[in-house]
C-alpha cells in the first residue's frame, strides 16, 4: 500500500462528530523522513470539557444496555477494524515508524482479538457474589461501571494502547475519552472515526492536543471517574498532582528496564533470537516499555551468545522505507526521542561501556542510498557491553534500539542484577532447568515473566507492572467498582 503524499488534516471526534479545534493545528512528522505529512487538532480546554460532558450524557444509556447488546457493538467494531486494517496499519507506520510488515500482519489482527475478547467479557463485568449472613440477612456485591473513563496513550504504540483501554472500559459499561500523544495522534483519530461509525454518539471520544491543556483538563475534571495511563513516570506524577483535588482511581502502565537472562543450559539459538530480535530490536526500534534492554548472559557461554546475536542482527535487521515489506526495523518515532537515544549511546561510551555492535545513527550515515530518508530519525541496533549494572545506561530507560550486555556467573548474581532497578515490568529467562524456572519466577521483581519466550501478550492474561513500572491492568474488572449490599428480611 502506498502512502499519499498530500498533507491531510485530521479532526477530533466528539459526540460522534468530526470537530476541528479553536486551538488550531499541530504538525505530524513522519519519523522516517523528518517531514510533515499530516496535521492534527491542537485541542483546547473547551474541547476537553465538551468531550467530558458528551461522554457523561452518553453514559446513562450505554451503562444500562444489557451486556449482550454491548457485546454486539464490540464484535462489530472488531470486524470493522479488520476491514480497514490495511489503512490503519499504514497510518500507524507513518505516524511513528513501526514497519508496515508488523503493523499489518501483527498489530491489526491483535487489535481485533482484543475487541472480540472484550465482547465476550461483558457479562463478567456485572457478576457479583452472594453471602448468607444469617437466617434473615443476605449480603451481596454488585459490579458497576465507573462512568467517564479517560485513557491517555503514548506515541510508541497508539492503536494497541487505545484498544486495550477503550475495549474493556466500554465492555464494562463506561464511556471513554482517549487522549493520544500530540507526537502521534493521526492513527488514533482515524481509528476513533471508524469506531464511531459503529458505536452510539458520545460513547467513545478522541481529543488530541497538548498534555498540559487537554490532558490536564481531562484528568482534573470532576465528572471523569477513572484514568488509565500508559506513559512515563513523569506523566504519572503530573496526573497524580492534577487529581489531588478530585481523587480518582488510576491504572498506570509506565516504563521498564527489563532483564533478559540467558543461562548456559538454554537453547542458545532460540535464546539469541529471543533476546535480540524479539526482545529489543524489533519493527518499532526498541520503543516498547517491556523491551529487554538489559541482556544478562552466563559467562561460560558469553562469547558464543554474542556471536550468535551479531550474526542474527547482520542477517535479519534491514533498515529502509517503513512501507517496504523487506524493512524489519523502523526509525525513532520523534526528534526529541532520537536526540535522547543518541545521547545515551554517547553516555554509554563515556561510562566505559564497549560498543560491540552498531552505535551509528542518522539517515545520512545509515541510509545514504535513500536521499528521501536522510533526515529521518534512524539509529542502528546497538549492543553495549558493560560489567557494572549501576551505570546510567543500565538504570535509566533509553527507549530505543540500545541494549546493555552484562555477564554473570551464578544464578544468585543474575537475580541480584535483574532486581537492581527501580522498574519491574517484564523479565525473560532462558533455561532448560525447570527447578530454576520455578525459583526465578518467584524471586524476580516483575509484573510479567516469560520463560523461553519473550514479549508475548494477548487478551487471555493481564499485563501490568510493579515498583516504578506502575500498577493495575487494562482488564475488564479494573473498569468496574464493587458495591456491597445488605438485605434484612422480616
Amino acid at each position: 500500500m502506498k502512502i499519499a503524499n498530500e498533507i491531510r488534516e485530521y479532526q477530533n471526534i466528539i459526540n460522534g462528530n468530526l470537530l476541528s479545534s479553536s486551538g488550531g493545528h499541530l504538525d505530524s512528522i513522519d519519523p522516517s523522513t523528518g517531514k510533515v505529512w499530516a496535521t492534527i487538532p491542537c485541542g483546547t480546554k473547551e474541547d476537553a470539557e465538551l468531550a467530558v460532558e458528551t461522554a457523561n450524557e452518553a453514559f446513562v444509556d450505554w451503562s444500562t444496555l444489557v451486556p449482550t447488546d454491548r457485546a454486539t457493538y464490540l464484535r462489530k467494531v472488531g470486524d470493522y477494524i479488520v476491514q480497514h486494517g490495511e489503512e490503519l496499519a499504514a497510518l500507524e507506520t507513518q505516524d511513528n515508524g513501526w514497519v508496515f510488515r508488523e503493523t499489518q500482519y501483527g498489530l491489526i489482527p491483535s487489535l481485533a482479538s482484543f475487541w472480540y475478547d472484550a465482547a465476550g467479557a461483558t457479562a463478567i463485568a456485572s457478576k457479583g457474589e452472594t453471602v448468607q449472613l444469617g437466617p434473615t440477612c443476605t449480603g451481596y456485591t454488585l459490579r458497576e461501571p465507573f462512568g467517564v473513563v479517560v485513557g491517555i496513550i503514548p506515541w510508541n504504540a497508539p492503536l494497541f494502547t487505545f484498544t486495550v483501554k477503550a475495549a474493556y472500559a466500554l465492555a464494562a459499561g463506561n464511556t471513554v475519552i482517549i487522549k493520544p500523544s500530540e507526537l502521534a495522534s493521526v492513527a488514533s483519530l482515524r481509528y476513533g472515526e471508524l469506531i464511531n461509525e459503529i458505536l452510539p454518539p458520545g460513547v467513545l471520544n478522541v481529543v488530541s492536543g497538548l498534555g498540559n491543556e487537554v490532558g490536564e483538563t481531562l484528568v482534573r475534571h470532576p465528572k471523569v471517574k477513572k484514568v488509565s495511563l500508559t506513559g512515563s513516570g513523569g506523566t504519572a506524577k503530573a496526573i497524580a498532582n492534577s487529581t489531588a483535588e478530585n481523587p480518582k482511581p488510576m491504572i498506570l502502565e509506565l516504563g521498564g528496564k527489563s532483564p533478559n537472562i540467558v543461562f548456559e543450559d538454554a537453547d542458545l539459538d532460540k535464546a539469541a533470537y529471543g533476546v535480540s530480535l524479539n526482545g529489543i530490536f524489533s519493527g518499532n526500534a526498541g520503543q516498547f516499555c517491556v523491551g529487554g534492554s538489559r541482556i544478562l548472559i552466563q559467562r561460560s557461554i558469553f562469547d558464543k551468545m554474542i556471536t550468535k546475536m551479531k550474526n542474527l542482527l547482520n542477517e535479519q535487521i534491514q533498515l529502509g522505507h517503513t512501507m517496504n515489506p523487506t524493512s524489519t526495523m523502523g526509525p525513532i518515532a520523534n526528534a526529541a526521542q532520537y536526540e535522547k537515544v543518541c545521547a545515551y549511546i554517547a553516555i554509554g561510551k563515556e561510562e566505559g561501556g564497549e560498543i560491540i555492535f552498531g552505535g551509528r545513527h542518522g539517515g545520512g550515515t545509515l541510509l545514504p542510498e535513500h536521499p528521501e530518508l536522510v533526515d529521518g530519525y534512524w539509529v542502528e541496533p546497538t549492543l553495549i557491553q558493560v560489567d557494572n549494572n549501576s551505570l546510567r545506561i543500565c538504570q535509566e530507560e533509553i527507549f530505543g534500539p540500545v541494549a546493555t550486555v552484562i555477564p554473570f556467573d551464578t544464578e544468585e548474581e543474575a537475580i541480584a542484577i535483574a532486581n537492581d532497578t527501580t522498574y519491574g515490568l517484564g523479565a525473560g529467562i532462558w533455561t532448560s532447568n525447570l527447578n530454576r524456572t520455578q525459583r526465578l519466577i518467584r524471586q524476580i521483581e516483575s509484573g510479567n515473566v516469560w520463560i523461553n519466550t519473550y514479549r508475548r501478550v494477548g487478551p487471555e492474561l493481564p499485563f501490568g507492572g510493579v515498583k516504578e513500572s506502575g500498577f493495575g491492568t487494562d482488564s475488564i474488572l479494573e473498569y468496574t467498582r464493587e458495591k456491597t449490599c445488605y438485605i434484612e428480611s422480616e
